[in-house]
């Protein structure tokens, strides 16, 4: 039998935990200077994320969807190859 993803556990778990991510390097940048490069490169992709407290919860919002999308792709890819190989 094969063991398949759920669609909704992946997708939340990688959007969170790159939201979470992205949250702490725009904080990080905010307080301390580090990862400024990081956010200055992701404010790129991200509209609105900047090193200050706003923008590290705008990249945050962003980078939940993104990985939302990221892991509904990864589920729907990793199914099908799965399905296929069994």
């Amino acid at each position: 039998m094969t063991q398949l993803l759920n669609y909704k556990v992946v997708s939340l778990s990688i959007g969170i935990f790159w939201a979470i991510c992205m949250f702490f390097v725009g904080i990080m940048a905010t307080f301390v200077n580090w990862g400024k490069p990081m956010v200055d490169m992701m404010a790129s992709v991200y509209i609105g994320f900047e090193p200050t407290l706003t923008g590290s919860f705008i990249g945050a919002a962003w980078s939940f969807a993104d990985g939302l999308v990221c892991g509904l792709l990864f589920t729907f890819i990793y199914n099908k190859v799965a399905k296929a190989c069994h």
